[in-house]
């Protein structure tokens, strides 16, 4: 027990050196080997959106199927049981849960408002018809029971507009003409009418660059942006507030960005938003190498820094999201996307895209294909649903410079923490054999002033009641050790749904502050440190 007490003080007076030395930057050695990740907290790197976690929902029908498989069910915006009690409970949890209502079919859905002078008949499959399905159509008062959800929820909408209609073939392959605006301001207009809440109108899905499926020049798009401006602006005018306009839900492609951002700038769009599947097509066999490679996930990072550039020198207020994000296309891959192991690429993402600068992330799916973060029937969440809600809760919006000493199989980020003092730090473990125990250091020296305030509220710690200070940790394994399971255990209990669809509290364990962080095997940690000072977090 001595001994015990010896090493423990030891430990403190380590640390108390380390944070009144001046230079915070401390060689591993210093703490028996372990490793360290330093976190620069003088001052944010970034800042995201607090509601930073976004999801999406589609309008795919039943039909839809892909490799054989048809994944989607009656899971999607036209056919998904609103009543379900795990599905709002889900959304609710957030407090609020950004949800961006598109897809591939958004650009053949026409709006029932009656000016289209057309039936309002449902998707149905033709061979011949992009993507395979023939122009589908939203009832208004399935648009009414959707926001009665919505309101129910608290989710906050972004609704992907139709930017095809009254285009024409052009001479290259793209769709050319003016954007016909008029089924979309009638709904526009609908939607005001009824006193439903908007936070944002995205114009398109897929149509930059080379577009899947059909494309659009960026010079008539920035054009038809700016329509959308107009309609926008004009419909809330009597509003106190008006919601975003977003665009083009597409793939990066620098030179057509560019344009769209130049012919828009300073304020006629206030988000760019692009879709990631760069881990290529669901069917892939090499999914969950591609995953827990370090060089793959890192590919990812020059289309953040390169989006963050053009926007940063272009002199525009316009910002960027992802605005679709599900890994592997083609409705994404079975005890893959929707298991354990999508969590390593899910919050790998989510860290990576707030350091250039990225407002919100929008998963595909809430629920629907073989990557929701529900269950596409029962709406059970997957792991990737308690990954975005830790997130959620406990990254806050400014982002940290973070690097990690050690093995490139260890992923590290590190945010303010949400609503309390210090830091949270997420610790991705892609190693299926090692255990690191990690120390967290500072950079950078602080001023005696800093030092003297940083006492005063107690972020050193010391003798009596400050040698008692703790960090909560939240450790995500998979169940039974499997990567590709539908059930994650949170320090080691498994995570599911009660009977009456209620979503299970997240509780931490609680650390003693001089201990080095735990990081298992496949394993994923976040550690809410409440001591760790940190100017850029006032």
């Amino acid at each position: 027990m001595a001994a015990g007490l010896l090493l423990k003080m030891v430990g403190l007076c380590v640390w108390a050196l380390f944070w009144l030395g001046g230079t915070a930057t401390v060689s591993t050695t210093a703490f028996a080997g372990g490793d360290a990740v330093v976190v620069d907290a003088r001052s944010a790197v970034a800042e995201t959106d607090n509601d930073f976690v976004c999801a999406t929902l589609d309008w795919w029908p039943p039909d839809k199927c892909d490799y054989g498989t048809c994944s989607w069910g009656r899971a999607t915006l036209l056919t998904m049981n609103l009543s379900n009690k795990i599905l709002l409970n889900a959304v609710k949890a957030f407090s609020p849960l950004k949800l961006r209502l598109g897809g591939s079919l958004q650009d053949m859905l026409i709006y029932d408002t009656g000016d289209s002078h057309q039936p309002c008949t449902p998707f149905v499959k033709n061979t011949s018809a992009i993507f395979g399905f023939s122009q589908g159509c939203l009832p208004l008062d399935r648009w009414d029971e959707l926001n009665a959800f919505f309101q129910k929820s608290g989710a906050k909408i972004i609704f992907g507009l139709n930017a095809l209609n009254g285009r024409v073939p052009m001479p290259d392959g793209s769709l050319g003409g003016p954007w016909n605006y008029t089924n979309a301001a009638s709904f526009i207009r609908y939607t005001v009418n009824k006193g439903y809440d908007i936070h944002g109108w995205e114009l398109g899905n897929e149509l930059s660059g080379s577009g899947v499926g059909a494309r659009i020049d960026a010079d008539q798009y920035a054009a038809d942006v700016i329509t959308l401006k107009h309609i926008i602006d004009s419909t809330y005018q009597s509003n106190p507030t008006k919601p975003l306009v977003l665009a083009p839900g597409g793939f990066f492609d620098a030179a057509w960005f560019t344009e769209l951002v130049s012919k828009t700038k300073p304020s006629q769009m206030d988000v760019i938003t692009h879709h990631i599947y760069n881990l290529g097509p669901g069917v892939d066999d090499h999914l969950i190498e591609k995953i827990l490679d370090p060089s793959y996930l890192d590919g990812e990072a020059s289309i953040f820094s390169n989006l963050q550039g053009i926007l940063k020198f272009a002199g525009t207020s316009t910002v960027a999201w992802v605005g679709e994000a599900g890994g592997a296309y083609n409705s994404g891959h079975h005890l893959v996307t929707d298991a354990f192991v999508f969590s390593f690429w899910y919050l790998d993402q989510l860290g990576m895209s707030s350091k250039y600068d990225t407002k919100s992330y929008c998963r595909q799916t809430l629920v629907g294909g073989n990557y929701g973060l529900l269950n596409t029937t029962t709406f059970e969440p997957n792991p990737d649903y308690y990954s975005a809600l830790l997130w959620h809760r406990l990254m806050g919006t400014k982002v940290l410079s973070t690097t990690f000493n050690g093995t490139n199989k260890i992923r590290a980020y590190a945010h303010c923490a949400r609503k309390s003092e210090g830091i949270t730090l997420l610790l991705i473990n892609l190693s299926g054999n090692d255990t690191n125990h990690i120390y967290v250091t500072s950079e950078g020296a602080q001023t005696q002033s800093a030092r003297t305030e940083s006492r005063r509220f107690g972020h050193i710690p010391g003798l009596g009641e400050a040698a008692e200070v703790t960090r909560e940790e939240y450790h995500l394994t998979p169940k039974d050790g499997n990567l590709q399971s539908q059930r994650v255990l949170l320090n080691g209990n498994v995570l599911v749904t009660d009977a009456n669809g209620d979503i299970p509290k997240l509780e931490p364990v609680q650390v003693e502050g001089t201990q080095p962080i735990t990081v298992g095997p496949y394993s994923i940690v976040f550690a809410h440190i409440p001591s760790f000072y940190a100017p850029a977090c006032r």
